[in-house]
């Protein structure tokens, strides 16, 4: 694995400690940086150290947060079910056994995060449910910046926007453990295997244990360095459909060395079941960008994806 992560851009969102206003001037510009970005890694790296973005302290509470919930007993974790994919509780999965999750859809709603908290911990834990509804409410927030901005980036009409955040309305808040890798004669071993995510975006936080490798159009695994009180912002395959493919979806992956566990939490933004995704008319052109997907209902898709675990879901589903 050769280590490129210099290659990714790094972006922020503030100048002088004030947060880009949108429509200025300064705002198109990192528009059309990020808009770059996502077509040439489908990635980059955000360093937010302004309070109207995510807070640093809230950054730092929430993966302090994670750790007694990860310490908590089997039989308290495994109360956490969902019928849909990816939410429920899940270890010991023999494809990916050093890993761990919850999977929390809408915790920016508080009921939802007191739903999830009092599963936890029936006596209460307020601290928790808080950190959890504020880290998904800024989050949600800075998703929905984003896809506005590749709107802005790609001089779309205004009308597009509220499409954005239809696209971005929905979420799940994955929290992750990876455990330390078992001794063999190799030094590192896959935690999580390559995939594209079948959200719109994906924002990635972790702790100082570094894992997360994006694949470079060249072939070539390209280790993330995420720096203290930054981000990975990953687009997903559902802003790739959307834009008619001139975004990328970001193939990743965790490969984990070393005696720490990792910790992490990855919002995951996408529409409602119901939404149909279809490229904007003035993003095909029949020269340079001829129509690459047909119009499709996101539920299908992921249900689609979720049933085959078809490593090309997006192509065989909605290619044309």
């Amino acid at each position: 694995m050769e280590s490129e992560s210099e290659m990714i851009p790094c972006f922020e969102f503030c100048k002088g400690g004030v947060a880009l206003e949108e429509g200025s001037e300064e705002w198109k510009i990192m528009s059309k940086k990020v808009r770059e970005a996502c077509e040439s890694h489908g990635c980059f790296i955000l360093m937010s150290g302004d309070d109207d973005e995510i807070p640093k302290g809230l950054r730092e509470q929430m993966l302090m947060e994670m750790k007694p919930l990860f310490d908590l007993p089997e039989e308290t974790k495994k109360k956490h079910t969902s019928p849909k994919p990816y939410r429920s509780y899940t270890c010991k999965d023999p494809i990916i056994p050093l890993c761990e999750s919850f999977g929390i859809d809408d915790a920016f709603h508080l009921p939802m995060a007191q739903h999830f908290t009092n599963l936890m911990w029936p006596q209460g834990n307020p601290s928790f449910c808080e950190t959890l509804k504020s880290m998904s409410s800024k989050m949600l927030e800075l998703s929905l910046f984003v896809l506005k901005m590749i709107v802005e980036g790609y001089g779309l009409p205004q009308h597009y926007t509220s499409e954005m955040e239809k696209i971005g309305s929905s979420s799940n808040l994955r929290l992750i453990k990876y455990n330390v890798p078992h001794k063999t004669s190799n030094d590192s071993e896959t935690a999580l295997l390559p995939h594209t995510d079948k959200s719109a975006i994906t924002i990635l936080c972790e702790n100082e244990v570094k894992g997360l490798q994006v694949l470079s159009k060249s072939g070539k695994w390209t280790q993330l360095e995420i720096p203290q009180g930054g981000f990975a912002v990953l687009v997903g395959d559902i802003l790739k459909a959307w834009s008619n493919g001139r975004v990328e979806a970001a193939t990743h992956r965790v490969v984990m060395s070393g005696e720490k566990e990792r910790y992490s939490f990855g919002y995951f933004a996408f529409p409602k079941d119901e939404m149909e995704i279809e490229v904007p008319s003035e993003l095909v052109d029949n020269k340079n960008h001829p129509l690459r997907y047909h119009p499709f209902n996101y539920g299908e898709y992921f249900h689609y994806f979720a049933s085959t675990l078809q490593e090309n879901a997006l192509e065989v589903f909605a290619g044309l």
